[in-house]
């Protein structure tokens, strides 16, 4: 919790800038992500998979466009992180 708290009190002192670098490398991590299930063939529950990590993904671009609050932004890119992370390991373990 408090590196959590650390990061989303830096996060919000350059929020501009690291909204910036989060849509960069979250939207990679995801492309990695996708790749990594797309690997496996391309049935439904793959298909599915490939919708999750890029709703994920959407959701942190659409809040940088939205221009939601700090936290919230930073709280959706850990969540599209998280989802991205997991999805990689799952699919390529």
């Amino acid at each position: 919790m408090k590196l959590y708290k650390a990061a989303l009190r830096e996060f919000k002192r350059g929020a501009l800038g690291y909204s910036i670098a989060g849509i960069i490398g979250q939207s990679c991590l995801g492309s990695v992500a996708a790749m990594a299930i797309l690997m496996n063939g391309n049935s439904p529950s793959e298909m599915f998979q490939v919708f999750l990590v890029t709703i994920f993904c959407m959701f942190f671009n659409g809040a940088v466009l939205a221009q939601l609050k700090p936290k919230s932004r930073f709280n959706l890119l850990v969540l599209s992180v998280v989802v991205s992370l997991i999805f990689i390991t799952v699919n390529l373990w």
